[in-house]
């Protein structure tokens, strides 16, 4: 009796040892899909990082105005911009660019 108790007992260890082996290499699987995942997306937030900053700064945009556009840029009074908008067919209707077109137009 004691003999099929002992038996029993270590098959029911080996097969509980086997389940959580089994869920245990699935989540490892889980694991290492997400972190290349987000190894992934690192590198790209890097990237666009880099990029972002490089290309965005002050000097580099001056220095890009001077190298492709030499004297064609110059500055504009922002309220001096107009917004053309169609309302109907033939109709059009000019407004300031820093006012909100209004619905009832």
């Amino acid at each position: 009796m004691r003999k099929i108790i002992l038996i029993i007992s270590i098959l029911v260890l080996i097969l509980v040892t086997s389940l959580v082996k089994n869920s245990t290499k699935k989540i490892e699987d889980q694991i290492f899909v997400i972190n290349e995942n987000i190894r992934l997306l690192e590198v790209d937030y890097g990237n666009v990082l880099l990029e972002y900053n490089y290309l965005s700064s002050p000097k580099k945009l001056l220095q890009y105005q001077s190298q492709y556009f030499e004297n064609d840029l110059v500055k504009i009074d922002i309220l001096k911009i107009k917004r053309i908008t169609k309302h109907n067919e033939d109709r059009f209707i000019i407004t300031d660019f820093t006012k909100r077109p209004s619905s009832n137009e």
